[in-house]
């Protein structure tokens, strides 16, 4: 007999750098809905940020991921995304996976699905799983189109959240400002010695 099918959560993002926010929202869900792994994949250009393309290439995106990921079970990088020409769609990147697939998402991600690319079948091949503080902005959900809203709606995982973003991450490195209790010892390390975030770099 085979192995029973493995329950796989799908985490993309541009992850620019990652940070403890990100490993938080996936080890919660992860541990909540009994998936038996994570998948982050970091995107080569997400289509929602043609405007503001990733300030670190994906060479380093990616390398980032393996420092911070290595310890965490579970959590593995996934560079399906890089391997391609960009822009990213994560529809094509499922399509690629096998497993039982869920895609993992942040609250402020939820809102945006309309503007996704072919959105009803990447929700049909992964049912969403989005880590939320307090539950949804009543107003914000109801801007989703009602197919949608009823996924997002079963999705819900409350979690207590760690409110980081990565461009704060971004702004205090440039600053030269201490971030140990943002980012991981290791991925810092890496940053620091390959200039990414200071103006040095470029």
């Amino acid at each position: 007999m085979g192995d029973s099918v493995k329950k796989i959560g799908f985490f993309g993002g541009s992850f620019d750098p990652i940070h403890l926010g990100h490993l938080n929202l996936a080890l919660r869900i992860m541990e909540l809905k009994g998936l038996d792994q994570v998948l982050f994949c970091p995107a080569h250009i997400s289509p929602t940020k043609g405007e503001a393309p990733p300030i670190a290439p994906p060479n380093h995106r990616l390398n980032m991921l393996q420092l911070a990921l290595e310890d965490v079970p579970g959590c593995d990088p996934y560079d399906g995304e890089i391997e391609r020409p960009p822009p990213s769609y994560t529809v094509d990147t499922l399509i690629g996976l096998k497993g039982e697939l869920y895609l993992i998402v942040a609250e402020d991600t939820a809102y945006g699905f309309g503007a996704w690319k072919e959105i009803e079948k990447v929700l049909e091949m992964a049912p969403p799983l989005i880590g939320t503080r307090y539950g949804f902005d009543k107003k914000k959900l109801s801007t989703l189109p009602e197919t949608i809203r009823l996924k997002v709606e079963e999705g819900m995982c409350q979690i207590p959240a760690m409110d980081i973003s990565s461009t704060e991450v971004r702004e205090r490195l440039k600053k030269r400002l201490y971030c140990g209790h943002l980012v991981q010892g290791k991925v810092l390390d890496y940053i620091h010695q390959n200039t990414i975030y200071s103006p040095l770099y470029g």
